[in-house]
């Protein structure tokens, strides 16, 4: 015997309905997701940085917060753990914000700069490998820039001069890296360069310490060794801590990283109290259809199922076109901003079993009208 699809015709039987229905469980779909890209730009853009680094563990200050708010330490702390045993290398890095004037509508906005020793191997970015890159970087005035960096700041044209915080300044050349919330844009000089630019700020003080160990070194024992040498005015962060660090401080300590994770769970309030209005309302009309059956000798159970399919059926209705809306506000956010929005496959199940717990939760309290339906009282 075929069963009747009751939960089916239940949502089809007021067609206007259940287009709103749809619609508002797509837009709950589509605010998760676009929350939660902006939360996984942010957390990428934070580890994005380090993944370009070539190091295996970092100096920092102790009062860095995260890598564009890093604190100036002493330089000669770098030296003091050269001759560790399994340290192949080491290597300063100075971080600093610019205020780069647009050469064509002249407004200065403020890029965040990397100054390097040319001769060390820092960025993994193929473009500053080069012999011919390391002699560009050491000319006088001379930057390499960020090819992601914002429309805003102008062309980025080889060979351009603009200005930088009142000195003339040259684009040398290009690299691939990407800003993200904390910078819209970003320049890498030479050391040298570094210092004529934020003078009076001296030499010795550097941003962050990056350490090169060698093939067969205990990154772990050679750290420990680094924190009982070095002074409390270092900490010693092996780089998967240091990327932890940077996380945590977005995602917990700053409003933005709040925003987002708030933005998910309003999202999902919404969500559930659409369908809860939708199922309450479909059952309030199918009263009576509920209490006849409760007459015939269906169980609670029966009616509960067939609410709770109601729930599903919105979900998986309500999901696709909201996945589809969001990978093309994902596209657009990137091509607008550069920010990495990436649709993965764990948002997508991530989203999708939100939404059906969304769904399933508006189900389990709407369902208590149809279950406690009573026939004597309806009729």
């Amino acid at each position: 015997m075929k069963r009747t699809p009751l939960a089916l015709l239940n949502l089809l039987h007021e067609r206007t309905r259940l287009v709103v229905a749809i619609a508002g469980v797509a837009f709950a779909v589509l605010l998760i997701f676009m929350n939660l890209g902006f939360q996984g730009a942010l957390l990428q853009t934070a580890v994005n940085f380090y993944e370009r680094i070539d190091a295996d563990i970092f100096l920092t200050s102790p009062q860095s917060l995260e890598i564009s708010t890093t604190k100036a330490f002493p330089r000669t702390r770098l030296y003091q753990v050269a001759g560790i045993e399994g340290v192949e290398r080491v290597m300063p890095l100075y971080m600093e914000y610019l205020l780069w004037r647009n050469p064509e509508t002249r407004i200065s906005r403020a890029m965040f700069v990397f100054g390097i020793n040319p001769q060390d191997p820092v960025f993994v970015m193929p473009e500053l490998q080069t012999a011919k890159a390391r002699t560009i970087l050491k000319q006088p005035d001379t930057v390499f820039i960020d090819r992601l960096s914002r429309a805003e700041f102008g062309p980025q044209t080889i060979g351009l001069e603009t200005e930088a915080d009142r000195r003339r300044i040259t684009i040398g050349g290009q690299y691939t890296l990407g800003g993200g919330f904390a910078s819209d844009g970003t320049l890498i000089m030479s050391d040298q360069n570094f210092v004529r630019f934020f003078s009076p700020r001296p030499f010795s003080q550097i941003n962050l310490g990056l350490i090169q160990l060698s093939p067969e070194a205990d990154p772990e024992a050679v750290a420990a060794t680094m924190r009982q040498t070095l002074p409390a005015d270092v900490e010693v962060k092996m780089k998967h801590e240091i990327v932890q660090n940077d996380l945590q401080y977005w995602l917990v300590n700053t409003a933005i990283g709040f925003i987002f994770s708030l933005g998910v769970l309003v999202s999902f309030i919404v969500g559930t109290v659409i369908v809860y209005q939708i199922l309450y309302t479909d059952i309030r009309d199918h009263l009576k259809e509920y209490a006849t059956l409760k007459a015939m000798g269906y169980s609670g159970r029966y009616l509960f199922g067939v609410v709770l399919q109601e729930a599903v059926i919105l979900a998986l209705a309500g999901y696709v076109p909201g996945l589809l809306v969001a990978i093309g506000l994902y596209r657009l956010t990137f091509r607008a901003t550069a920010l990495p929005m990436v649709m993965t496959p764990n948002r997508l199940v991530l989203v999708f079993l939100l939404t059906i717990v969304m769904c399933g939760l508006s189900g389990l309290i709407s369902v208590r009208r149809a279950v406690t339906a009573d026939p004597a009282e309806v009729f």
